[in-house]
């Protein structure tokens, strides 16, 4: 099981998707102790993987310390970055740390596109040279690209560009509209886009060694099985089953991207909360609405839960738009 802390909402870039909005530092983010006592609690929860993010995570000064705390709990640490402040020197603090894995953000191979897309000048240069300091000092990473109309053509070159420079996955991520994403709603994909995209993109995985992982788009289950794959991912939408994410003030959500709050880790223990809310049990539930109910998809899929909430005043459990079955 997976689980994402979005360690701090500040952040040294503007990103124009973020989901959190994410600059300044918010009140009431979770301190040092309080931050170890989550970590004890989502080990003795049985998850496996803990995924450090933000805003940006290494404008924490205790990430170091936290990153050791979950490692010494027998969780993996992973951190999911911008890549910009990842000096050869915070890189090795990161590998000394017992960090796992490092996920990098590049959403284009044109400089130009990334720096406007990631509010920085510099981000695009920063990121690559990210990826060539984990390498070097032997650090697993991965690349993480979020999918535009705009970057739609660049997606399988990406993949071609995260194997030569040594990266361990390609994660692919579907924008859902929330925070900042909320302003470039106009740039995502079409349905027959997205079809077509999450095809070519099952098609990659057959000439390419590094694993590529489609995010918030759990209709790939569907398509490799059409293509015949034998793909490590048996189920697309994972939240509320085997994932949740805690913001940076300690409201745990089943998704990222996913509003509704089932509880705070400062009021209540998070495995209290994992094993017994509401939004949870709904979730594991997979008794969906409309289409999605009636798809024999259903059970591997699941359809985006966070897309369906958005696009149907909140409600979670409807079907979700985007998938082709609806359109």
């Amino acid at each position: 099981m997976i689980i994402s802390w979005n360690t701090t909402n500040k952040c040294n870039l503007k990103c124009s998707h973020c989901y959190r909005d994410s600059g300044k530092e918010s009140q009431g983010e979770l301190t040092t102790e309080e931050a170890k006592k989550l970590i004890d609690e989502i080990a003795k929860a049985n998850f496996k993987i803990m995924i450090f993010s933000g805003g940006e995570p290494l404008m924490r000064e205790d990430i170091f310390e936290l990153i050791s705390h979950a490692a010494k709990a027998g969780l993996r640490p992973v951190l999911g970055t911008n890549g910009t402040l990842i000096t050869i020197e915070m890189a090795q603090k990161l590998k000394d740390s017992g960090i796992s894995a490092i996920g990098i953000s590049l959403d284009s191979l044109s400089s130009e596109k990334h720096n406007h897309f990631r509010g920085s000048d510099s981000a695009f240069k920063d990121t690559i040279y990210a990826m060539k300091n984990c390498r070097d000092l032997g650090i697993r990473f991965q690349v993480h690209t979020t999918v535009m109309d705009w970057n739609k053509d660049e997606i399988t070159s990406l993949t071609d560009f995260s194997v030569a420079m040594g990266a361990a996955a390609h994660h692919i991520f579907f924008l859902v509209p929330t925070g900042r994403g909320k302003n470039i709603e106009d740039e995502l994909l079409t349905s027959k886009e997205y079809e077509e995209l999450l095809t070519a993109i099952m098609k990659k995985q057959k000439e390419v060694d590094i694993e590529i992982k489609p995010t918030c788009a759990p209709q790939f289950v569907r398509i490799a099985e059409k293509l015949g794959m034998d793909i490590r991912f048996k189920r697309g939408c994972i939240a509320g089953l085997h994932y949740c994410i805690i913001n940076p003030r300690g409201d745990v959500q089943a998704c990222a991207y996913l509003p509704e709050v089932a509880g705070n880790v400062k009021e209540v223990p998070f495995d209290e909360i994992w094993k017994s809310n509401e939004l949870f049990n709904n979730l594991r539930t997979q008794d969906y609405k409309g289409t999605c109910n009636s798809c024999k998809a259903k059970k591997n899929c699941g359809g985006c839960r966070a897309r369906a909430a958005y696009y149907n005043d909140g409600d979670y459990m409807s079907s979700d738009r985007i998938c082709i079955f609806n359109n």
